[in-house]
């Protein structure tokens, strides 16, 4: 038998058919929008306010695992798996970040959340920047974790691409291959990003690493980054971001992350109203599996400071409107 590494070799018991891992307490569905059939994933209390909590590559819903298992008092976590990761349906498209925001807009109307608070990590911190840029009116506050904000300029960014060359490329090429066939996830991104192990055993790798052998998934990630690098970075290389947040942007940022440099996070290039940077030491790229706590705490923070006041127009009791009378269960307050 010819030998090959081990790298090439798939887990010999990896099942990408197998049904999302076990979390305590959640609720699953499936709700159809824009085309795309999202599995999402909830906790909290079903009228409690809602969070819209977005996943990045190469992980599904489970990297809020630990939100979901005990979200903050009065919070109703909402983590999608986003169009063609986990065990959502194929995106319709070919993953234009745009368009994976007007799923999530969609999604929202599906759900009938008029207003929500807004996390997301990686791709999907940075899908929430494009949302609270386009729809401020719909979001109250986005917590973005280990993320790049949008407004970079070449003389930012060009010093930290070297970071971006190590793996996208690949994915944009190979990336089907990549995750169908080797164990590029568990012994390359993995085994290189993850600070703390302990928040990484076997079990929670192969969580993430067996659905990606999936090829609805396989290919969305490729797509992800062949999107991105032929079309998405040409297009902002000719025209920067000039729209201005107007949301309360808290940027939480583990400083050992090997794939995005802090700097590309930095509030001084920011163009936000009220954007915070929050450099977390001894942590790296998956700051939501590695340091729960300090996300859950954040998070219930920004909720607090973010709170809307359940007053009628006239200031007296609440009315038909605030109750969230006429609206679909779950429905925030305009």
């Amino acid at each position: 038998m010819p030998w090959r590494p081990s790298f090439f070799a798939p887990a010999p018991d990896s099942d990408p058919a197998a049904g999302p891992p076990e979390i305590p307490g959640v609720r699953r569905s499936e709700v159809t929008a824009r085309g795309v059939r999202f599995h999402v994933t909830e906790a909290g209390p079903a009228d409690g306010r809602p969070v819209l909590a977005l996943h990045g590559w190469p992980e599904h819903h489970y990297a809020y695992r630990h939100l979901l298992a005990d979200p903050p008092d009065g919070l109703r976590i909402i983590a999608p798996d986003l169009p063609g990761y986990g065990w959502s349906g194929p995106a319709p498209h070919r993953w234009a970040k745009d368009d994976v925001a007007s799923d999530l807009l969609a999604l929202l109307d599906a759900l009938g959340l008029d207003r929500v608070l807004l996390a997301g990590h990686d791709w999907g911190g940075y899908i929430a920047h494009l949302l609270v840029l386009r729809e401020p009116e719909r979001f109250d506050a986005l917590l973005a974790l280990n993320i790049a904000h949008p407004w970079q300029t070449a003389r930012d960014f060009l010093p930290h691409a070297w970071r971006f060359l190590l793996y996208q490329p690949a994915v944009a090429a190979f990336g089907t291959y990549l995750h169908r066939r080797t164990r590029f996830l568990e012994q390359f991104v993995f085994a290189g990003a993850v600070r703390h192990r302990e928040a990484f055993g076997p079990e929670v790798i192969r969580a993430y690493a067996d659905r990606f052998r999936d090829p609805v998934c396989a290919r969305t990630a490729t797509d992800t980054y062949r999107t991105f690098l032929l079309r998405e970075v040409p297009r902002s290389a000719g025209r920067r971001e000039q729209r201005r947040a107007r949301v309360p942007i808290l940027a939480l940022f583990g400083v050992e992350d090997a794939a995005i440099h802090p700097s590309l996070a930095s509030a001084e290039t920011a163009r936000a109203d009220d954007y915070r940077l929050e450099l977390v030491r001894d942590c790296g790229h998956f700051i939501i599996e590695e340091r729960p706590d300090l996300v859950r705490a954040r998070l219930a923070e920004l909720a607090a400071a973010t709170a809307r006041p359940a007053r009628g127009p006239t200031g007296g009791e609440p009315g038909a409107a605030d109750r969230g009378e006429g609206r679909a269960p779950g429905a925030a307050p305009m």
